[in-house]
């Protein structure tokens, strides 16, 4: 089991490699996490709803996503309650104290799921969540200490060196553990390290002095990896957009602007936008920051529609939207980010509204001639469809509440199941149900080179590049292959 000093630390990411690395060595592998709290989440292929890490994590062991890998998801939606996803389906919307109520139940299918998964597969690798050391969440664990204690899992604890204070984490999460606790785990883990290892030689020491455990290895800084990240963190601070490809020598960028809405929710979407070398994509936060000048703005997912909605009026963005698509700038919307484009949103099941509301509807931005109603019954596929205006095919999953219908303007999706996505008579704004739909390199080719086009600058002949995660994937194997003790790992694990 691979826990953490912190939400963020790279748990995730550690525990694809590893189920890549197990892959690799001819096992049949496969991730488990009991208990996730995201709004980035993915669809396995029968409709069931699971974290996107635990979907990216079977990939590395070159299964399918299976509900049984992410048994309880929590997709907050406001600040003291979350929708949450039992088995796959939505189970209703808890408050912090409906959920603790619900979580005995909770248990009892984690606990026959994980069972399972066992049974089938020679190693599982699970993933904690946040910090096991939180003493006011240590009672009823299910997703820590708990699950290790449950499925008798050795620990390795791994934390973030680059944000400081990784030893004192270390070291005090050891303290808090009962004596239990610190037998289950068997060392550490030092991540995203920037430097010369040599300097970390007496901290190492000291903790092996202090708590009878060894640091496991030291794992670097691995710049555009180009896999996506499940935690909002780094999003949300602005880190997630940084690279180096920036400095390389391009005279002309697309800029590209994406809305960091309150509840925003699979900003993975962009992950593909990012590798191209001539792509630069902005947080915007506040809408002066829309003064500068972008040649294409994204509205991302949300988990709260109507109250990401509200935030964009109320702060000034509804105008100043309206005004950059007279100027000819594309505007994109993708799954709430598409319903917010439309006239109205209505709500007479009081899927987002409160009961007690006197009004179920909401205007929109009306910028796409659509009307959305949301119904408790959610959207949950995996599609593969014609792009109209490109002929692209297109790949990718719904997750959302809501039919909308088209009143004027250009289907550019079509499903027999419904509208998956639509534009404005021009073309210039759309919007789409398909979280995904940049993987596709021939659409993304040419949804670039559009705006390429629409900036005067010269369109790329050149091949689309390969947004390809398994290559991300070996590549990030290769990594931990250098720097953790993968025969002292097999070893804890009993391989």
């Amino acid at each position: 089991m691979i826990q953490g000093t912190a939400s963020n630390a790279g748990k995730s990411i550690i525990t694809a490699g590893l189920c890549r690395i197990f892959y690799q060595e001819g096992y049949s592998v496969a991730p488990f996490k009991a208990q996730n709290m995201s709004n980035n989440s993915a669809v396995t292929l029968n409709g069931k709803e699971i974290g996107r890490a635990q979907a990216l994590q079977a990939r590395a062991c070159n299964i399918n996503p299976d509900v049984r890998m992410n048994p309880v998801l929590l997709k907050p939606s406001s600040d003291k309650g979350s929708q949450v996803i039992l088995n796959g389906l939505p189970a209703g919307n808890m408050t912090v104290k409906n959920w603790r109520d619900f979580k005995n139940k909770a248990r009892v299918v984690v606990e026959e799921n994980y069972d399972n998964l066992a049974l089938e597969y020679d190693v599982i690798i699970i993933e904690g969540a946040g910090s096991p050391a939180e003493v006011n969440l240590k009672e009823n664990d299910i997703v820590n200490m708990g699950m290790a204690r449950y499925a008798n899992a050795p620990v390795i604890i791994i934390g973030d060196i680059d944000r400081g204070g990784l030893y004192a984490s270390f070291i005090g999460t050891m303290v808090i553990f009962e004596e239990w606790e610190r037998n289950l785990v068997k060392g550490f883990i030092v991540n995203r390290f920037r430097g010369d290892e040599t300097l970390l030689g007496s901290a190492h020491d000291y903790l092996l002095e202090y708590t009878g455990k060894s640091v496991l290895g030291i794992v670097p800084f691995i710049p555009d990896l180009n896999l996506p990240e499940e935690d909002s963190v780094s999003f949300k601070d602005g880190s997630y957009f940084t690279s180096t490809r920036y400095k390389l020598d391009i005279k002309e960028i697309i800029k590209i602007g994406v809305i960091d809405l309150p509840y925003i929710s699979n900003f993975t979407d962009m992950d593909p936008l990012m590798q191209e070398q001539d792509i630069e994509i902005v947080l915007i936060k506040n809408p002066e920051d829309l003064e500068d000048t972008f040649d294409c703005i994204i509205i991302p997912g949300s988990k709260n529609t109507s109250n990401d909605l509200s935030w964009l009026i109320k702060k000034g963005f509804s105008k100043k939207l309206k005004d950059i698509k007279e100027t000819g700038v594309t505007i994109v919307g993708i799954c709430g980010g598409f319903q917010m484009l439309g006239k109205q949103i209505m709500d007479p099941e009081c899927v987002e509204f409160s009961i007690n509301s006197k009004e179920h509807h909401l205007s929109g931005l009306g910028i796409i001639d659509i009307e959305t109603t949301f119904y408790k019954s959610k959207q949950l596929a995996r599609k593969e469809l014609i792009h109209t205006p490109s002929g692209c095919q297109v790949r990718g999953y719904e997750i959302h509440h809501g039919i909308s219908r088209l009143k004027n303007g250009k289907v550019i999706i079509e499903s027999k199941d419904g509208l998956l996505g639509a534009s404005t008579t021009d073309g210039k704004v759309w919007g789409t149900y398909l979280h995904g739909i940049f993987d596709a390199d021939e659409f993304r080719h040419w949804f670039l080179n559009n705006l390429r086009t629409g900036k005067g600058l010269p369109i790329l002949d050149t091949p689309p590049s390969i947004y390809d995660i398994d290559a991300s994937l070996d590549r990030l194997a290769d990594v931990l292959r250098k720097s953790l003790d993968i025969d002292q790992i097999k070893s804890i694990i009993g391989l």
